[in-house]
């Protein structure tokens, strides 16, 4: 876990247990049924600990899906960014929007909840999920910019003439002299 203070970013995380495990059958039942609590328990414990938790989900279609595997397949510079296995699990698409529509069912709770982003275009997306987690994680602060520093304030008057105090909105206008 990140030390107070940092950022980090789970990618899936704790969530293969009610997904990919109950999809490819890696789990049984009972295991991936009483993850549902686990999972709750876990995030409901960071959360009263402090920890800011921002879960995000972006949605693609079957049909946008099929595009960037398309792109992904074409590309030499993306086949980095599939696999066979992300082939093979298409064929299971049904079950996985199952097992999410639980997922989302059982696990986005008041201390954690789930923000589901549209994602069929990058940029939407992308700013959609920076406006998302901006506000979760502002809650409770300040987050405008910090007032300026009293030394900043002090060597200007020291060493800025009543000018160019006035053009850095320090000193009003008419107490500059000409």
């Amino acid at each position: 876990m990140p030390l107070p203070g940092q950022i980090a970013i789970f990618d899936r995380s704790w969530y293969g247990r009610v997904l990919i495990e109950r999809v490819e059958a890696l789990a049984r039942r009972k295991e991936w049924r009483r993850a549902y609590d686990e999972i709750n328990a876990f995030e409901k414990m960071l959360v009263d600990d402090g920890v800011r938790l921002v879960k995000l989900y972006m949605h693609i279609s079957k049909e946008e899906q099929l595009r960037r595997f398309h792109e992904r397949i074409v590309t030499p510079a993306k086949h980095w960014k599939i696999s066979a296995e992300d082939i093979r699990n298409r064929a299971r698409r049904a079950e996985y929007l199952d097992a999410l529509d639980d997922m989302f069912a059982r696990t986005s709770t008041a201390a954690a909840p789930w923000y589901i982003v549209p994602a069929e275009f990058k940029w939407f997306a992308r700013v959609a999920m920076a406006n998302t987690v901006v506000k979760a994680l502002s809650k409770g602060i300040a987050v405008g910019p910090p007032a300026l520093d009293p030394e900043v304030v002090r060597a200007a008057t020291e060493h800025l003439g009543r000018k160019e105090l006035a053009a850095l909105g320090l000193v009003k206008p008419e107490q500059t002299v000409s």
